[in-house]
């Protein structure tokens, strides 16, 4: 059993960062492969980038790379997805899952945190 809670999202300005974790209250992530996910209002959710269980081969979406960098700390069953440059198109609820698996058109997992929003703007 996993219990996933996200935090660190709110306001920042274009060209600014912030930092989201992904806590496991219950359970261990470091069994897991995780990943982040983010989705706008009236916009299918879409993966941002992943970091793997075992090698912690990290993934991530063209539209983040270079600008985010996904890590994870055992010690602190946490996951963080640092995120810098931010543009106004990265705003979005961003929600963070394991071992998540892609059929039926959609995203799906046992275990999804409960999102973090994020707003870019001036």
């Amino acid at each position: 059993q996993l219990r996933l809670v996200e935090s660190g999202g709110g306001l920042v300005q274009p060209g600014g960062s912030l930092r989201l974790s992904c806590t496991a209250s219950e359970g261990n992530l470091d069994d897991y492969n995780m990943v982040w996910f983010r989705q706008a209002p009236g916009k299918e959710r879409e993966q941002v980038s992943c970091i793997r269980e075992k090698d912690v081969r990290t993934d991530y979406a063209n539209f983040v790379k270079g600008r985010f960098t996904i890590s994870r700390d055992n010690a602190m069953n946490t996951v963080y997805l640092q995120m810098s440059s931010l543009k106004p198109e990265d705003t979005a609820d961003y929600y963070c899952a394991a071992d998540p698996v892609f059929f039926g058109g959609s995203w799906h997992s046992d275990y999804w945190g409960q999102g973090t929003q994020v707003t870019v703007s001036s």
